[in-house]
C-alpha cells in the first residue's frame, strides 16, 4: 500500500530507526518513554501507515535516545 509520505519525510522516519535500533529500544520502550501508547512509533515505522513525526516528536525522541535531532535529517536536501 503506497503512502502518502514525501521524501524527507520517509528518511526521516527510517533514520529515527536505524538509531532506536542501535541505542537498543524496541519500538514499545520508545513509545511508552515518551509518555504515548505503545503503538505510536510502530504506526511511524509501519510502511502502509501514513503517521508522520513533527518538530516536538523528534526533539522528544533525540531526548530518549541520547542524540541531537540533526542526527535524523540528511546533510543535503532530498530531491
Amino acid at each position: 500500500m503506497a503512502t502518502n509520505l514525501t521524501g524527507i519525510e520517509l528518511f526521516v522516519i527510517q533514520r529515527v530507526k536505524e538509531v532506536r535500533i542501535a541505542k537498543g529500544l524496541s519500538q514499545e520502550k520508545l513509545s511508552l518513554a515518551l509518555n504515548k501508547g505503545v503503538g505510536f512509533i510502530g504506526d511511524r515505522e509501519a510502511p502502509s501507515k501514513k503517521a508522520k513525526y513533527n518538530i516536538n516528536h523528534l526533539n522528544e525522541i533525540a531526548k530518549v535516545l541520547d542524540c541531537s535531532p540533526k542526527d535524523f535529517w540528511p546533510e543535503c536536501p532530498i530531491k
